[in-house]
């Protein structure tokens, strides 16, 4: 019996022995394949960037004469390489500018080394995913510990687990500074897509901060891509080491030449000066216009059809109903007013400019100061949901306007059409009947007889209350009878 509860002693032993040791290896190496999964998601040939690439159309190495050399590129190439470093960025410009395409341009020159690229989300969850795709990190889903009867880790928020992924990407960080001297680049493109609300502002919150971290440290570069102006607002509270690249339209030298290139791409014709001249008239230097316009067989109805799926959008969203409207329809209308005020008043600027266009920069659109448009507008917490929905821009210089050449040729179209100047003052006034009706009380009064009436009266003093006594006829008939 002694030997063989030794046996068996023994043998628990050697198990447990076992187990434990297998446990630990397999711990340690886990971890040791997730900092090294992450390193390989910086190495060059990231596939991401080919798809990227591909639907970007950002032209292959052997086609550089196709490609629209920006002012801004040489600098971006720069964040991207490495050679500018300690800082953060945030590119901001309106849709369609060529931002991503620029990053994409940059990433391509160095085969994508050292940089990860993904598109933010409104929703956290999809978020966290597709970071940990960039970053090539599971989060800890592929953990066989949760066998054991360990925590899952999904029973942790969306926000946690991001946390958990720069965790594991600062110490690959750290390596990668101590072994190469420059730091790795993360890119997260579409940064106004994450929702303004609590979420949304915490993970802002969180990304941010990382980035001051990081920047400091000359770890990691981050770049926020976005089109919306609301995002710079919440970055800019606690930016130290952020700075701002705005991105704008092409000016008319080079978005003539971006079209003339884009035309013998796709049809090997070379357009008359004139010609190419009337369509920058008409849409600006959008480089999301010209490529469309550029692959249409008749350019100059392209224009027209661009501006006029840019009207139908603006009116869409934001026409007003006249003196005939319900008063269901009011809080819609107050916004859909104030943004046909903030277009008039900005037509109305246009007579007074000196200048309107430029024969090197091209078109010289009226814009306010925010503040400006905002007492403009008598409202303040509408600006930020009309460049949500690109109907106006807010600059980085807090400079509101159009957002693009054809929607500002639809603001003139609307606020020429007759009688608008009329209907929209009738709107007005009909919303301000409306508050006023709302704000009105009625106050019904009972138990009058035969001619009774009712007393006010109010003491003397700050304080003193308003008393109303009901003296009914009968009463002064009896009292003039004793009399």
């Amino acid at each position: 019996m002694g030997e063989a509860a030794a046996t068996t002693l023994a043998s628990v032993v050697v198990l447990g022995t076992g187990f434990a040791m297998a446990g630990y290896v397999y711990h340690k190496s886990y971890k040791h394949l997730q900092l090294k999964k992450i390193q390989n998601a910086f190495e060059p040939g990231d596939p991401v960037l080919e798809l990227a690439a591909f639907a970007k159309e950002v032209p292959p190495p052997e086609d550089e004469d196709r490609w629209i050399t920006r002012d801004e590129q040489s600098r971006i190439d720069r964040i991207i390489d490495g050679t500018e470093r300690g800082h953060y960025f945030l590119l901001m410009g309106e849709k369609g500018c060529g931002k991503s395409s620029m990053l994409l341009e940059a990433m391509r020159q160095t085969n994508g080394n050292d940089c990860a690229m993904f598109e933010a989300h409104s929703d956290p969850e999809i978020f966290r995913a597709r970071l940990g795709k960039a970053l090539d990190y599971e989060y800890h889903e592929d953990y066989i510990g949760g066998y054991f009867s360990e925590r899952g880790p999904r029973e942790s928020t969306a926000l946690l687990d991001i946390e958990r992924a720069m965790n594991k990407l600062e110490k690959v960080a750290l390596k990668h500074r101590d072994g190469v001297g420059k730091p790795l680049i993360v890119i997260v493109n579409q940064a106004h897509l994450i929702r303004d609300d609590d979420a949304g502002r915490n993970l802002l919150e969180l990304l941010q901060q990382r980035a001051e971290q990081w920047a400091a440290a000359n770890l990691v570069t981050m770049i926020f891509n976005t089109d919306d102006y609301w995002v710079y607002e919440r970055f800019k509270l606690l930016a130290t080491r952020m700075e701002v690249i705005s991105i704008t339209d092409l000016p008319k030298s080079q978005a003539i030449s971006a079209l003339q290139r884009y035309r013998w791409r796709y049809f090997n014709e070379r357009v008359p000066r004139k010609d190419l001249e009337e369509v920058y008239n008409r849409i600006g230097g959008r480089l999301n216009f010209l490529n469309r316009v550029a692959k249409s067989e008749n350019m100059l109805d392209t224009c027209d059809e661009i501006k006029e799926i840019e009207k139908t959008w603006f009116l869409n969203q934001c026409w007003i109903l006249g003196s005939g409207m319900d008063d269901d329809v009011m809080d819609q209308q107050k916004w859909a007013s104030a943004a046909m005020v903030l277009v008039q008043a900005l037509v109305d600027k246009e007579k007074e400019m000196e200048r309107t266009f430029d024969p090197k920069t091209g078109h010289i659109l009226p814009s306010f100061p925010m503040h400006k448009a905002q007492e403009v507008m008598t409202r303040s917490d509408f600006i930020r949901e009309l460049d949500r929905l690109n109907l106006f821009t807010i600059t980085s210089n807090a400079e509101v306007r159009a957002s693009s050449i054809p929607m500002w040729r639809a603001f003139k179209e609307i606020c020429e059409l007759p009688g608008f100047r009329q209907f929209l003052e009738d709107t007005l006034d009909r919303i301000s009947d409306i508050e006023s009706l709302g704000r009105t009380r009625e106050l019904v009064a009972k138990d009058l007889v035969l001619g009774g009436k009712y007393e006010i009266s109010r003491g003397s003093g700050r304080d003193a209350k308003v008393e109303i006594a009901l003296r009914q006829k009968e009463e002064d008939d009896e009292k003039d009878d004793k009399k």
